[in-house]
């Protein structure tokens, strides 16, 4: 079975001066250099398909992460990822096609930690993510097997970063 990459961005520092609904709050000054500086480190992946929240932080930072040199041909967009619980995020997971090799998931905290720290077996690095996974945090967990056998504890988290621009 091949090995699957499952990179998880939170979207970076949104604005609070803004009479936006949550859902249409965008990134601020910060989020937007280190949007660009999260895309510096994914421009050293192939990204196979994009998973992104419809939030507006969410869509800047993925555009921010395009001008720091990331790249993908098939971003989809989901209101669930938005609303979802870590359970409903791997059921997404799940119904990932087997030629997808590198995954790209972009959403929002708590969930993403949650997910994050239940998929990865126990390690430093993991204990990390748990203590606090912050705007921009940026993971990277690889699982040999399918996709719809992916669960707790079944991946290695190799990679913890927090961007900054």
């Amino acid at each position: 079975m091949a090995s699957k990459t499952l990179i998880i961005l939170r979207h970076a520092k949104s604005s609070w001066q803004t009479a936006e609904a949550d859902l249409r709050r965008p990134v601020s000054e910060r989020g937007e250099r280190d949007a660009v500086a999260a895309g510096e480190i994914l421009a050293g992946y192939h990204l196979d398909v994009v998973l992104a929240s419809t939030a507006t932080r969410v869509q800047q930072t993925w555009e921010g992460a395009v001008d720091g040199g990331a790249t993908c041909a098939d971003v989809r967009v989901s209101e669930l990822i938005y609303h979802a619980w870590p359970g409903e995020l791997l059921s997404e997971l799940h119904d990932l096609d087997e030629t997808v090799h590198t995954a790209l998931l972009i959403g929002h905290q708590p969930t993403l930690g949650d997910l994050i720290t239940s998929l990865a077996k126990p390690s430093p690095l993991a204990d990390k993510v748990a203590a606090k996974f912050p705007t921009a945090g940026l993971a990277v967990l690889t699982y040999r097997g399918a996709w719809k056998t992916l669960d707790a504890g079944k991946a290695t988290l190799q990679r913890f970063e927090i961007p900054r621009g």
